[in-house]
């Protein structure tokens, strides 16, 4: 029989949907799971968005260019004018999703066994996509007791090798709701300049900042140009997880010029979310500030309940929507299968993403989970509560 690839063998599963199989059983035992595992946001997506496709009069539904379509990229770069980002529309590459902007960026600005210097945990596809492009993450562990707190910038120039190519952040982060401040985007930038490094942002999360912080761009910095790129999409911005159309931005035209043969080689992102991102680009600030509120309100909510739970830590999130919780059990892979396959509360149940998969590093993250908080505060506080009540009968 054929043989797999070493690579495919390697690729993980995901962490956050291969209890799937296990949360349908749980369904067609009739029981309601609240699900905390997975950041698809309960938002609604803006009208304006969902209406330029239903009102199109488009009668053929042909390619667009490979890095976007024109109109699409300018309005993207008023958009980040807006943010003191100040690129062009030739700055930006439009892909399907912000993971395919990831894996095009990998391909152009690493070989096999480079090495790029990412701040753990971290959003689980990160491992997926260094597998893909034969690159080894070398993790800067960050910590639940310090709130996930960047690391020291000593701690980031120890792990720099003649292998290495480029430094990840995400910011705000999935899965710590950590934000990175304009001091730390700065140091970040001068380890950048100093080593000759790629300093790479996932900014998705960036409209999603509280407690009256303000997101600072890696394009905002100063000398950073030829090193800097972003990473983004519409997904979260505008609760449009399936539109699947996300962006590369960078001022480095050699980066953009081998990104775009990427781009080439898939032909074209999809042409209808391209016009409902478009479209959602006008959407107005009102619908930010609402959104804001809610989900402020929603992390207090959750950080309240949590807290009541003995032997329980958490870290308090400063943006995104989520958070990383410390439990008192030995292996959450287990703790959260089992609350599909044999724990209720009424007939209820929850679905949470085991963090080990959002480490690197082995052994770490084994008692934690991610939560995301895309659900209503009613519901946050019926989950709490089912997870306490879990949490006293559970047996290692």
């Amino acid at each position: 029989m054929p043989t797999i690839s070493n690579k495919g063998r390697d690729m993980p599963s995901s962490p956050i949907r291969k209890l799937v199989p296990y949360a349908e059983q749980a369904i067609e035992k009739g029981r309601k799971i609240y699900y905390l595992n997975i950041g698809q946001p309960d938002i609604k997506t803006p009208e304006i968005a969902l209406e330029a496709v239903k009102n199109n009069d488009i009668e053929i539904l042909s390619y667009s260019r490979s890095e976007g379509s024109e109109t699409y990229r300018k309005k993207l770069a008023q958009y980040y004018s807006k943010h003191a980002i100040y690129v062009t529309y030739k700055d930006i590459v439009v892909t399907t999703g912000a993971s395919e902007a990831l894996l095009f960026l990998f391909s152009s600005i690493m070989d096999p066994e480079d090495e790029v210097i990412i701040s753990e945990p971290f959003y689980a596809n990160y491992i997926a996509f260094s597998k893909a492009s034969g690159v080894n993450i070398i993790p800067a562990v960050c910590n639940i007791d310090d709130n996930f707190a960047l690391p020291s910038i000593e701690t980031f120039e120890k792990l720099i090798t003649p292998k290495t190519k480029a430094i990840l952040i995400c910011n705000p982060g999935n899965p710590t709701g950590c934000l990175y401040t304009e001091d730390d985007i700065k140091k970040l930038a001068a380890i950048a300049i100093k080593h000759d490094l790629f300093l790479v942002a996932d900014e998705v999360y960036r409209e999603f900042v509280y407690d009256g912080h303000k997101h600072f761009s890696i394009l905002q910095a100063e000398r950073i140009d030829q090193h800097a790129v972003v990473i983004d999409s519409v997904s979260k911005r505008y609760s449009m997880c399936g539109a699947r159309i996300g962006c590369l931005v960078s001022k480095n035209k050699t980066v953009m010029q081998t990104v775009l043969k990427f781009a080439q080689a898939r032909l074209s992102p999809p042409t209808y979310a391209q016009i409902a991102s478009e479209a959602a680009l006008d959407t107005p600030q009102s619908y930010f500030d609402d959104v804001i509120k809610e989900y402020v309100e929603r992390r207090n909510t959750l950080i309240t309940e949590l807290q009541k739970i003995d032997k329980l830590k958490v870290a308090v999130p400063q943006g995104a929507f989520y958070c990383i919780v410390e439990l008192p059990v030995k292996n959450t892979d287990d703790f959260a299968q089992w609350l599909l396959e044999h724990f209720e509360v009424d007939n209820e149940t929850i679905m949470v993403a085991p963090a080990e998969g959002f480490y690197s590093t082995p052994g770490i993250g084994v008692n934690q989970i991610r939560i995301a908080y895309v659900l209503d505060k009613e519901s946050l506080i019926k989950a709490v509560h089912i997870l306490k009540e879990a949490l006293k009968v559970y047996k290692d």
